[in-house]
C-alpha cells in the first residue's frame, strides 16, 4: 500500500474513533455561516416599507397590462366595465392609475350604456371613484340619438352612480351645442344637471 493512501486511511480512522472533534469541526462551521449571513452588507428585504423605501415613493407596487376591471350591483347586473392598456398599483394609497382608460357605464333602464374616454385616470379604491383627466369624452346613445360631452376632468363616483365635473363641458348631438360651467349626471336616471353659464346653439328644424 502506498504511503499516501496509509496517511488517508489514518486520517479517516482518526475522525471516525474521535466524534467529539466531528462535532466540534460541524459546529465551527455553522458559527461561521450565521456569523458571515450577519456580517452581511446588503439585508434581505423583511418589511413592505423596506421594499417601497428601496423602490422610491413615485414607484408603483405592481402593474397589470391590459387591465380590466368591473363592478356589480346588487341584483348582479354589470354596474361599471373599465379598461385600460396599463393599470399601475400604489397599494399604501390604495390607489391605482391608468393609462387611456374607456369606461362602460351600464343602467337597469337602458340598453346602450354611457361610455367614458380620457388620457389619463386615477380609482380611489377605498372611495370607489374614478378620477378622469385629460380630453374626457362621455358619449350617451339614447335610440337613434348620440349625444358627446367633452371636458377636461370628470369624477365617477361608483358607490353614489353620479358623473360630475367643475370644468366647462361641451355636449353636442344632433340637435346643436350646449355648454356650461360644471356639470353632475345621474346614471341610473339618466339625468343631466348643467350647473353655470350655460348656453345653446341649436338648428332650425325645417
Amino acid at each position: 500500500m502506498a504511503q499516501s493512501e496509509k496517511n488517508s486511511l489514518l486520517s479517516t480512522l482518526a475522525m471516525t474513533n474521535k466524534p467529539r472533534l466531528r462535532m466540534l469541526a460541524l459546529a465551527a462551521t455553522i458559527a461561521a455561516t450565521v456569523f458571515l449571513l450577519w456580517r452581511s452588507d446588503e439585508p434581505p428585504i423583511t418589511s413592505y416599507s423596506d421594499a417601497r423605501q428601496l423602490r422610491g415613493d413615485a414607484e408603483p407596487d405592481g402593474f397589470v397590462i391590459n387591465g380590466s376591471y368591473t363592478s356589480y350591483d346588487e341584483t348582479g347586473h354589470r354596474k361599471i366595465v373599465f379598461t385600460s392598456p396599463r393599470i399601475e398599483q400604489f397599494e399604501e394609497e390604495n390607489l391605482a392609475t391608468m393609462e387611456s382608460p374607456n369606461a362602460e357605464l351600464f343602467s337597469a333602464t337602458e340598453a346602450e350604456p354611457w361610455v367614458l374616454e380620457a388620457e389619463n385616470g386615477r380609482l380611489r379604491r377605498n372611495e370607489d371613484q374614478l378620477y378622469l383627466t385629460g380630453n374626457v369624452r362621455v358619449v350617451r346613445t339614447i335610440g337613434d340619438r348620440k349625444a358627446t360631452l367633452v371636458t377636461e376632468s370628470l369624477t365617477l363616483d361608483n358607490i353614489q352612480g353620479t358623473v360630475y365635473t367643475d370644468e366647462p363641458v361641451e355636449i353636442t348631438d344632433s340637435l346643436g351645442t350646449t355648454r356650461a360651467k360644471g356639470m353632475k349626471a345621474w346614471i341610473d336616471e339618466r339625468i343631466v344637471e348643467l350647473n353655470s353659464q350655460v348656453e345653446g346653439r341649436y338648428e332650425t328644424i325645417r
